[in-house]
Order: C-alpha cells, then sequence, then structure tokens
C-alpha cells in the first residue's frame, strides 16, 4: 500500500501478475485472498493451477468431517473457477467418493486441463471415468491407485508427453494400445504392475521408468530413448516363465536404443537380460552411453557377467560405471578364471571410463577378476572405489593386497576400499 497517495500499488498491477502470485501460494490461502477487498473477492478464481493436498484442510480429529470439507471444497473452488483450468492436481491421504471424482472430471475435461495429477489415500482405488479419455489438451497424466478401461471410440491422447501410472489396473493389450496412442510421448513410468508381457512402441520416448513383475518387456520403435530405469521383481510365475522364454532378452529390451545416456537396472535386471544371451558379436553400439548402474549382478553366473561385458564393451563412451553384487548364490559354474585371457582380446580398452564403483563385494573370484580387469583396461580410470558386503570378514584384508597389486592401465587411478555402504 502506498501511504502517500492511498493507491493500492498491488491491487493495480496487472492480472496476470496477480495470477503469477496467487499460484505460488498454497491453494487454501490463495483462496483467502478473496476476504482482503471487493476487488480481491474473485482474484483467484482465474488462476490456472490449482493443487489441493492436506495443506487445504483444516485440522480435525474426524476424518469423516475433514474427508467432507475437503470434497466441499474442492468443489466450490471449481464451480466459482472463472476460465480455463492447466493444471489440476489431488495429492491428498483422505479419499474423496467415485461420484465426486467423476464429477471433478468432467468438469475439467471441458476446462482445457493440460496436467492431471491424481494420488489419492493409500488404501482406496478409483476408476476413472470416460471422460478422463476425452481431454484433447492433456500433456501431463499422472494417476496412482487407479482403474482404467479405455473406451472402444478412444483415439489416444495426441498431445499427451508424460504418463506415470502406479498401481493402475488396465487390461495388458490396453497399456499397450495407451503407450503408442500418444505419439508426443516423452516420459513413461509404469509402477507396480503384475505378471505383464509388455511391448513398448513410442516414437518421440526420451525417459522409461519401469517398476514390478514383468514377464517380459520388448522395445520397439524407441530411436529416442535415453534414459531408462528398471526394477523386476521375480515371483514362481515369472521365474518359470524365465525359464521357458525363448530369444534374446537382450536384444528384445536394449536393440533398440541406440541414443541411450544412462541406464539403471534395479534388482533381477541382469538376470532377465541374461536369457538367450550368448557371447559373439555385438550387433548394436550405444556411442552415447555415458552412465551404467547395476544391482545385485551375480559373478557366479557367467551369463550375468556376459551382460555386464556386453554392456560395457558396447559403450565405447562409458564415463562411470555403477555396480552392486548378489551374495545369493544363483548357479554352480565352475569358475573359469581362463575366460578372461581367452575369450576377451588383450587390446580391449574403455577409452572413456573414469569412476568404477563396486559395492557388496564378496571377493569371489570374478568379482575380483572383473576388478582387475578394468584396471587393466581404463587408460583413463581416476577412482576404483570397493565397498565389502557387510558379511565378508575374514577376507578383507586378503582382497585389499589383491586389489592394490593389481596392474592399472591409468597412471592417475586411486583403488578406494570402503567398509560403508555406498
Amino acid at each position: 500500500m502506498d501511504t502517500d497517495s492511498g493507491r493500492d500499488l498491488i491491487s493495480d498491477l496487472p492480472q496476470s501478475i496477480i495470477e503469477t502470485i496467487l499460484i505460488k501460494l498454497p491453494l487454501l490461502d490463495a483462496v483467502r485472498t478473496s476476504v482482503l477487498s471487493r476487488k480481491w473477492r474473485y482474484k483467484w478464481a482465474t488462476i490456472t493451477e490449482l493443487v489441493f493436498n492436506d495443506t487445504c484442510l483444516i485440522p480435525c480429529q474426524d476424518k469423516a468431517i475433514i474427508s467432507c470439507n475437503l470434497v466441499n471444497f474442492i468443489t466450490r473452488c471449481l464451480f466459482l473457477h472463472d476460465g480455463p483450468i492447466h493444471k489440476f492436481e489431488l495429492n491428498t491421504s483422505y479419499s474423496p467418493t467415485s461420484p465426486d471424482l467423476d464429477q471433478w472430471l468432467l468438469f475439467l475435461s471441458r476446462k482445457d486441463i493440460k496436467e492431471l495429477i491424481i494420488d489419492i489415500g493409500e488404501d482406496d482405488w478409483f476408476r476413472a471415468p470416460s471422460c478422463l479419455f476425452f481431454c484433447p489438451k492433456l500433456t501431463h497424466l499422472v494417476l496412482v491407485r487407479c482403474e482404467l478401461n479405455p473406451p472402444p471410440n478412444f483415439k489416444g491422447f495426441l498431445s499427451l508427453k508424460h504418463l506415470s501410472l502406479q498401481q493402475v489396473i488396465i487390461p495388458p493389450h490396453d497399456i499397450e494400445g495407451l503407450i503408442s496412442s500418444c505419439p508426443l510421448l516423452e516420459s513413461l513410468t509404469l509402477s507396480y504392475f503384475d505378471s505383464l508381457e509388455l511391448t513398448i512402441r513410442a516414437p518421440n520416448l526420451k525417459y522409461l521408468n519401469l517398476e514390478g513383475e514383468f514377464k517380459d518387456i520388448r522395445l520397439e520403435n524407441t530411436p529416442h530413448l535415453i534414459g531408462i530405469s528398471v526394477a523386476m521383481y521375480m515371483t514362481d510365475d515369472i521365474a518359470e516363465h524365465f525359464e521357458q522364454s525363448s530369444g534374446c532378452n537382450f536384444d528384445k529390451f536394449l536393440g533398440c536404443v541406440p541414443r541411450l545416456e544412462r541406464l539403471i537396472g534395479h534388482i533381477y535386471f541382469t538376470k532377465y537380460l541374461s536369457i538367450g544371451n550368448e557371447q559373439g558379436s555385438f550387433p548394436v553400439m550405444y556411442q552415447n552411453l555415458k552412465f551404467i548402474e547395476l544391482y545385485q549382478v551375480s559373478f557366479e553366473d557367467m551369463k550375468e557377467l556376459l551382460v555386464v561385458l556386453r554392456l560395457i564393451v558396447s559403450s565405447p563412451n562409458l564415463e562411470e560405471l555403477q555396480i552392486s553384487s548378489s551374495s545369493i548364490t544363483t548357479t554352480t559354474d565352475i569358475y573359469d578364471l581362463d575366460f578372461w585371457e581367452k575369450d576377451w582380446p588383450a587390446d580391449c580398452t574403455f577409452g572413456k571410463l573414469k569412476i568404477v564403483q563396486m559395492s557388496d563385494f564378496s571377493g569371489l573370484p570374478h568379482e575380483i577378476a572383473f576388478i582387475k580387469f578394468l584396471l587393466g583396461h581404463s587408460p583413463v580410470l581416476e577412482q576404483m572405489i570397493v565397498a565389502p558386503t557387510i558379511y565378508v570378514t575374514d577376507k578383507v584384508v586378503k582382497m585389499l593386497i589383491d586389489l592394490l597389486t593389481f596392474r592399472r592401465a591409468s597412471p592417475l587411478a586411486t583403488v578406494k576400499f570402503v567398509q560403508e555402504p555406498l
């Protein structure tokens, strides 16, 4: 307030600037500005981003009253709103009823909604109404604990760039159809799916995040993919499916990602890639791949070891490698340490590799041979960090001595042995 002239400088700001200020406030505070003056009564009603979360709630001991108050607040805000709504986010531990959600989504489908995020109470699921599939300007969609059934006349989200489905129930053929009907899709997250066989076709996809019980994953027409993170959970059914599967999983999953820059494989990922993978020529080179992180790799399983070697040999510009070993015995393979001399040429080098981290290190013969191999073939290596598993105590000194005596191709390489988890 300008006290000399009596002018209200904030109220006289352009409406676009006032909207920007109001969007930065918690929504409840933004709505409360309506009591400031008659001029401010409906200033909040034109903001284009509405975020409803637990900050919108007035504390109360009765959860039913809190939930009812939240529903009433959201309903009033939507019906008093004037103009387009580009973002609607509902992230709360209090669950509205399905009729309320259906009503809100129907309203939003007529408001040029572009970004929609719905994550309600942990024990509650909701079924998405058919109107959700007819939001032509939708670019960002996040659904958690939801049941999806695309209607027969659904033509796709033609503007969608970001899709995240977590704990979503949807028929397998519909999830593939949903993905392929989003031609501009750049980021895809699928979490907590069960026993899913999935083929992903997304020509503009750049980032892929998968987590769940996947029987099979095939990437087709994904030439622009640059970042992948995969966590696979194992069940008896999936383990049996792995044993019976045919073809090379490595080629099915990584055969169509020539621009890959970053790869993170969590539990069972290298196990999955090892099925059908054979030592030989590598048809695809990953010229842009600079970072690889692999969890729970079994160095007692030669097939998993071959997956690791295929990845790093096919990545001539790799700069950082992080691997955690699995302490679970998965095979009775006899250690063929001559493998490192017979099957890998002496001129094999990792010309850009600078950082290597090995965690949960047990001192298994192939673990030690792998580290020796990297030290001897990485001319610009700067740091090799090794952290033993907590279950290894009696071999720590011997492992340390072995590591320090290995030849190093890089004069700058240091070997750091740490006994805390990385």
